[in-house]
């Protein structure tokens, strides 16, 4: 509960500030927008690649270093016990807090005063690998059925399809029946988890 409150609030405000700082200014998405109206959209847009599924700017007029922090906000996803897809926040958490003892060369992972189990700790990284590999694994597909499609686009769309977070670029509608395959395969992967689909 406290990796999934807690790491919640830190994502909303890196989605918020994300698009909100490096949109600021961008004459497609916030640009034209009063201020009140910039911190509304920004806040919304930073919230729904981990759980809506609708967008109220175009996706391919923000630039590459949002879409890039969106593309990674959907892969993080939402809370365990969500319809939200994507790793978990709590899987994404967890893996950070191994990282952080394993930094420091400690025995234990720790998290608020509990010993995390190994065999947790286990599945959340069988959980990550497994998101790793399912999207790169679509998105190589992806690139040897189109060709002329630039790979931020394609891995945009796969990470969309395999989070279930249901935004586009806009690519989707354009791609070959195989290539859209791909992405309903990948949609189910997502929607059903990677381990119990392995």
């Amino acid at each position: 509960t406290r990796l999934t409150v807690w790491g919640s609030l830190v994502l909303l405000v890196v989605g918020f500030a994300t698009v909100l700082v490096f949109e600021w200014g961008n004459p497609g998405t916030l640009g034209p927008l009063g201020v009140a109206e910039k911190i509304l959209t920004a806040f919304v847009q930073g919230t729904i690649p981990r759980s809506g599924g609708y967008n109220t700017v175009d996706y391919n007029a923000m630039d590459a270093d949002t879409t890039a922090v969106v593309t990674g906000l959907m892969f993080i996803g939402g809370g365990s016990a969500s319809t939200a897809g994507g790793i978990k926040v709590t899987t994404f958490f967890l893996l950070a807090y191994v990282i952080w003892t394993e930094v420091r060369g400690e025995r234990d992972v720790v998290v608020g005063r509990r010993r995390i189990a190994e065999s947790t700790q286990r599945q959340a990284t069988t959980v990550a690998l497994l998101g790793v590999a399912t999207v790169a694994s679509g998105t190589l597909a992806l690139l040897a059925l189109t060709s002329g499609v630039p790979l931020d686009r394609e891995l945009f769309e796969v990470m969309s399809a395999f989070s279930t977070a249901g935004i586009t670029v806009g690519l989707t509608a354009e791609l070959p029946g195989s290539g859209q395959l791909v992405l309903i395969v990948l949609m189910f992967i997502g929607r059903v988890g990677p381990i119990a689909v392995a």
